[in-house]
């Protein structure tokens, strides 16, 4: 039902070109100042995306979010007695 969606960031020479980056996904974030924009599509279309984006001549460069791949459940995390202690008392 749902699609995995993986973020792209792409970064511009200029921003007159970032509207028209709407149509490869989800426009998330728009900076300014660094001059790059945080697009978020489907996890099946990112390489082709990214082919796509390499290609235009106002992109500098394009980075795929490695977010989707990283383990989000540590092992052997053992809270801290002193921190458990803390929390019991209200601190």
């Amino acid at each position: 039902m749902f699609s995995q969606r993986q973020g792209v960031i792409v970064w511009l020479y200029t921003l007159k070109q970032a509207k028209m980056l709407r149509r490869f996904g989800n426009v998330h974030y728009v900076s300014k100042r660094l001059k790059y924009v945080v697009l978020y599509c489907n996890q099946e279309d990112v390489s082709s995306i990214i082919a796509k984006l390499q290609s235009y001549t106002f992109v500098k460069k394009v980075e795929p979010s490695y977010k989707p791949f990283l383990k989000i459940k540590y092992e052997n995390s053992k809270p801290d007695k002193a921190k458990e202690y803390d929390y019991k008392m209200g601190i």
